[in-house]
């Protein structure tokens, strides 16, 4: 039986967050990757469910959350899960975080140890000095509505050779239009926080997996935002860490192989 996931909103001083609940049993908290929302993990949450109490929230400027009022740190996205959780009663969980959800995640758990049970960072890319700047410009700019709709067209081409072209790339494109018009807070947060990632993970002391897709970095590689040789980075910082790679998995993964993701994530969870 696969479990009703519902949504709901909460409060906080910046304004609202959207976030997604479902189940029982220990806690885990999903963050999404950059342009996405909690529908990263619509296809992982139901099943999970089935086994934890699965939360999810929408990053404050992407998703159905509010656009925070100042550019937000990601010492501030960090903040944002702990009113989630404390809202929900929760005193501790676990946390998977996809890409910029992984930086969050390390964050969390660098600065509220007593939180975290578990953590599970999904295709953190490492990035240099040149790559930050690229991703900064990215983001601080966001996307532009063009006045014949051609942005429409461009969005939906954009990860079409890597996702395809049915439901998975319409739900991205809905997202990417979701952040039109105002820079992508997640994004910069992550552009403005990579650099100093490495001294703040040093700090992680909880269980750790380092997953990776196999395939995940070529189509930040192809645009030249990450390289190959700054992605060893996690295994030496956390060395207490375990690392698995998920054969021809991509960027997308959660969403395309979400029954290989589960076990992984399971099997991590639920080990002594």
């Amino acid at each position: 039986m696969s479990h009703r996931i519902k949504r709901a909103f909460f409060d906080t001083e910046d304004g609202q967050i959207l976030y997604r609940i479902g189940g029982e049993g220990e806690p885990i908290l999903l963050l999404h990757m950059t342009p996405r929302s909690s529908d990263e993990f619509k296809e992982l949450m139901p099943m999970l469910a089935e086994k934890k109490l699965v939360i999810a929230m929408d990053l404050m400027g992407l998703g159905d959350s509010d656009k925070p009022p100042r550019v937000y740190s990601v010492a501030d996205y960090a903040k944002n899960a702990i009113a989630l959780l404390d809202e929900l009663g929760i005193k501790k969980t676990s946390i998977f975080g996809s890409l910029t959800g992984g930086y969050i995640a390390g964050e969390f758990a660098a600065a509220y140890p007593e939180r975290v049970d578990k953590l599970i960072l999904c295709n953190v890319f490492g990035f240099d000095t040149e790559e930050q700047d690229k991703i900064h410009k990215r983001y601080s700019q966001g996307y532009q509505v063009k006045e014949d709709g051609s942005h429409l067209m461009a969005q939906w081409l954009a990860r079409v050779n890597y996702i395809g072209n049915g439901e998975l790339n319409h739900r991205c494109v809905l997202d990417d239009l979701k952040c039109f018009g105002s820079p992508i807070y997640p994004g910069l947060a992550v552009a403005n926080y990579c650099l100093a990632a490495k001294e703040r993970f040093r700090l992680i002391k909880c269980p750790t997996l380092v997953l990776l897709g196999e395939k995940a970095l070529e189509p930040l590689e192809k645009v030249g935002l990450a390289k190959p040789e700054n992605q060893s980075w996690l295994q030496e910082i956390i060395p207490h860490g375990q690392s698995v790679e998920l054969e021809s998995g991509t960027m997308w993964m959660v969403n395309q192989m979400p029954e290989e993701v589960l076990k992984v994530v399971v099997d991590f969870l639920d080990k002594q």
